[in-house]
């Protein structure tokens, strides 16, 4: 009888440098957005000091895959050294039409005509869809012609970039701040543009950034 073949200390760590540069992030932006310790992912700690192959913990994968939204079928593909990002089109308008009617539901989800298509690295959400950035107010974190990828069904939490529409139609791309029942605190990503606090009563929809172009 043949054997399955097993998983490598290189596969792993491999499969865990993908998973950061998919998210665009570094490995220890990786495990600093899974609530880890920020060293966790440092290529300086994948061998013991006694020469020995240290490998990640179950738990330390199990939060980089949910803070990423990544499914565990896309994880196992990333293993594979071969492996190359699997691709999924999705939906692409312009920033500014974001703002107009006809695009989204009142959850956020992309609905109606007029959407383009793109390929894009898997996300575990077959509702998400990208924007390509307009204009300057994002610098320096997101530059005209950039595209941003947006997940309706990912968690939000506090550090996350997000796009907001309000009700009057407005759509504004800031980090989270703060969010609680009442009222969202967002934090600019220009120094030269205001915060905005939101009554979440004047709010149609948050969601999170997953990947952006650059």
């Amino acid at each position: 009888m043949s054997r399955a073949p097993m998983l490598t200390h290189s596969q792993i760590w491999t499969a865990i440098d993908r998973l950061a540069e998919r998210a665009g992030l570094s490995s220890s932006g990786l495990a600093k957005k899974a609530g880890l310790d920020p060293t966790t992912y440092n290529k300086s700690k994948r061998i013991t000091p006694d020469g020995r192959p240290r490998w990640p913990s179950t738990e330390s994968v199990a939060k980089s895959l949910a803070a990423t939204g990544t499914s565990i079928e896309t994880f196992i593909a990333l293993i594979n050294e071969k492996a190359r990002p699997i691709m999924q089109g999705v939906p692409l308008i312009g920033f500014a039409e974001a703002g107009t009617g006809g695009y989204f539901d009142d959850g956020g989800f992309p609905v109606g005509k007029g959407w383009e298509e793109i390929s894009f690295p898997a996300v575990n959400d077959e509702h998400a869809y990208a924007l390509e950035i307009s204009g300057d107010s994002m610098l320096p974190a997101y530059r005209k012609g950039d595209i941003i990828v947006v997940s309706p069904a990912a968690p939000v939490r506090k550090g996350d970039r997000v796009v907001v529409k309000t009700k009057k139609g407005e759509v504004l791309v800031k980090q989270l701040a703060r969010k609680n029942a009442k009222q969202i605190e967002l934090q600019s990503l220009n120094s030269s543009h205001a915060d905005r606090t939101l009554a979440m009563a004047d709010v149609l929809w948050v969601a999170r950034i997953v990947w952006a172009s650059q």
